[in-house]
């Protein structure tokens, strides 16, 4: 008798080998080792349909050693996983052919190097530095719970799922699954799931040349359940320690596994079969010991597809059914937060949301960006429920903490709180975000802008799964003073920027905040970076000024030259608008024709058509000064040749913000001075 289990994982190792070797690229090692663990767990335990990968309480299945992509796409064409349009319409063709497999990385394939979320179904997000997945999964589990604790009720549970992570020896090294794994522990996800894959290799050698600490301590120490499988190939032990995970009410788990990279070829557990194809003989070789015919490539035994159709595809279209009915029930009698649910699952917003967006007076005092956004965000969240998040330990200064009456806290023992606490953990806190905004809530963290470089890889990460993760960062220049340039970012805005699909707004006044939240809390596709003021912003007078729904076009005209023919531009971001304000005063009043361009998105901006763009810019207006304070990358695109920057080219220094101001030049005087000088050499040079 065939046993259809030793049949189903040595196919997928074999279908991994011959992708691996055809592509001459990969990783063979991980998943020849771990084909065991991930086949037990989607054939036997996984609530996934395949005929409908999206469906709202499946459980997540994250390959955060992404590297073994190979295992992850076997899977996904073996299961018949259905592919999934941008509008989350299920369509009728395969997420992963079998031509996919064999044009594995190569140009267009549906099976790329590693897993790229909204470019193959079933893949529940972008897993590429080591350690990602685990933490986005994170934020997986705590939208799961906070999903429960939100729409269940004694007669309908409509959110139960778990979620899984792959996790390898690289993934645990990282720093970010430490951050991730002590914020789970302390909030006693108890529907998390890490397996973690033993196997002793990376890829300088053996893990012993530099990573000796018992793990499964380290986890017992942040809180979690740990379990462990002695070999990787024993199914039974592995199914046990899934239903130990399954039985755990108050703990996150780790399935911790020793396995054999490279299981059954010439270089089992040898660091060469960790990044490096097996080479023809050695497929050859592996195929004979696993009982593969030997020269048969990308082989599927006869009835083996129908073997998982009766295993996870029955499984998960019967729960998938089953959670549609009681989705109907439940429609009937709560029909306010069924509609809820349905605009989560296609990001739509409620109607009517922008109602409660306030509008300031004009006020030379004025407040914070910080402050005004924060305001706003508290609007926004109460007429939006499912927007939650926090901050890495700077709630209290980042103004981020939902106040609104019976907005709460998420902790262990209340999953319906809005508002989170993520602790000193930035590059975690991002993550974590991210994996809320894939089980389609509404999220954002905070921090302080300098920060932002401990989270820039799930920042990046965000932008490439085109999920409107918001990252929030105030303290946003020299001004934050006394602290010192440790404190005091300069070059973390080109950073930002330079971010594709990043959208970075920097807003000069409280009513920019609020056309700024205005585009960011409909995005539906894209990640937005806020960066906010410490300092008091004056609320400019827009009955005599550009309106602030100019923020929607990224950069628009504040103040216009009398004439309305400029002879020099000036361009700001964030404080330096009110600082060029100052400076158009001058230069008006002595005749020189000024215009002023706030320009709180450089992004949207360079979207706009040409003719709005030359508009606001007239490419016959060479004199052009930019102010910002920050490095001068980048604004050369904007200034041109014959424009200038007044920026940042040196760290900042501890003093108060005045002496800041004055010791870098950012005053009326300066900004003035400079301007002067380029209206005087353009008319000399035309002259």
């Amino acid at each position: 008798m065939v046993d259809l289990d030793t049949l189903s994982v040595n196919t997928i190792r074999g279908l991994c080998m011959d992708a691996i070797q055809k592509a001459r690229s990969g990783h063979p090692g991980t998943p020849m080792g771990m084909a065991p663990v991930a086949y037990t767990l989607w054939q036997r335990f996984l609530r996934f349909d395949p005929a409908d990968p999206i469906w709202p309480n499946r459980d997540r299945f994250v390959l955060s050693e992404g590297h073994a992509s190979a295992l992850l796409w076997s899977l996904l064409h073996l299961t018949g996983v259905r592919a999934v349009d941008p509008d989350y319409e299920v369509l009728g063709r395969p997420a992963v052919t079998l031509d996919d497999l064999k044009s594995f990385r190569q140009l267009d394939s549906h099976c790329p190097g590693h897993p790229e979320y909204r470019w193959t179904s079933g893949v529940e997000a972008t897993t590429g530095p080591l350690g990602q997945g685990v933490a986005t999964s994170v934020g997986m589990a705590i939208a799961g719970q906070w999903l429960a604790a939100r729409f269940n009720r004694d007669d309908f549970t409509l959110f139960d799922f778990d979620v899984y992570a792959l996790a390898g020896d690289g993934c645990m090294m990282e720093g970010i699954s430490s951050e991730a794994a002590s914020l789970a522990g302390h909030l006693k996800l108890s529907n998390l799931c890490w397996i973690y894959d033993s196997n002793r290799v990376t890829i300088e050698g053996h893990t012993d040349i530099t990573f000796t600490e018992d793990v499964a301590a380290r986890f017992l120490a942040y809180g979690w359940n740990v379990t462990t499988v002695a070999d990787a190939n024993d199914l039974d032990r592995v199914s046990r320690a899934f239903h130990t995970f399954r039985a755990e009410t108050a703990r996150p788990t780790l399935v911790l596994v020793h396995s054999h990279i490279g299981y059954g070829s010439p270089v089992e557990d040898s660091p060469k079969a960790h990044g490096t194809p097996l080479g023809p003989e050695g497929v050859k070789a592996a195929k004979r010991f696993l009982g593969i015919p030997p020269d048969a490539d990308f082989h599927i035994p006869d009835g083996l597809p129908d073997w998982f159709a009766r295993g996870i595809g029955a499984r998960g279209a019967e729960l998938r059914t089953d959670w549609e009915k009681t989705f109907e029930a439940y429609r009937g009698s709560h029909p306010a937060l069924a509609d809820e649910l349905e605009r989560i699952h296609r990001r739509e917003l409620p109607e009517g949301w922008e109602n409660v967006l306030p509008a300031f007076p004009a006020d030379p005092k004025g407040m914070a960006s910080r402050n005004s956004s924060g305001q706003v965000l508290d609007a926004i969240a109460q007429a939006v429920p499912w927007v939650l998040g926090g901050s890495a330990d700077l709630t209290p200064s980042t103004r981020t903490r939902l106040a609104f009456d019976g907005a709460g806290d998420f902790q262990p023992g209340d999953r319906s709180g809005r508002n989170l606490h993520l602790g000193v953990r930035e590059h975690a806190s991002a993550a974590v975000a991210n994996g809320m905004a894939l089980t389609k809530l509404r999220p954002y963290w905070s921090g302080f802008l300098i920060f932002s470089d401990y989270a820039k890889g799930a920042i990046r990460l965000s932008a490439l799964m085109e999920i409107p993760t918001v990252h929030i960062f105030t303290h946003d220049s020299i001004g934050v003073g006394e602290d010192g340039p440790t404190h005091q970012p300069v070059e973390q805005l080109a950073g930002l920027r330079s971010t594709p699909g990043l959208l970075v707004f920097r807003p000069a006044d409280a009513n920019e905040v609020v056309e700024m939240w205005r585009v960011v809390a409909a995005l539906r596709h894209e990640p937005a970076a806020l960066v906010l003021s410490r300092q008091a912003l004056p609320t400019l007078d827009r009955s005599r000024l550009g309106g602030a729904g100019g923020v929607a076009r990224g950069a628009y005209v504040l103040a216009e030259a009398p004439s309305g023919e400029p002879e020099v531009i000036l361009l700001a971001t964030g404080s330096e608008v009110s600082l060029a304000m100052a400076a158009y005063e001058e230069l008006t009043a002595d005749g020189i024709a000024c215009r002023v361009v706030s320009m709180p998105c450089w992004e949207l901006f360079d979207r706009q058509p040409r003719d709005y763009r030359d508009e606001v810019l007239p490419p016959a207006v060479t004199a052009r000064v930019a102010v910002e304070e920050a490095s001068t990358l980048g604004w050369d695109r904007y200034v041109g040749d014959r424009g200038a920057v007044v920026g940042m080219h040196t760290f900042g220094a501890s003093a108060p913000l005045k002496q800041l101001l004055n010791r870098f030049g950012f005053t009326p005087e300066r900004v003035s001075q400079v301007a002067r000088e380029l209206v005087a050499h353009g008319k000399e040079t035309s002259s």
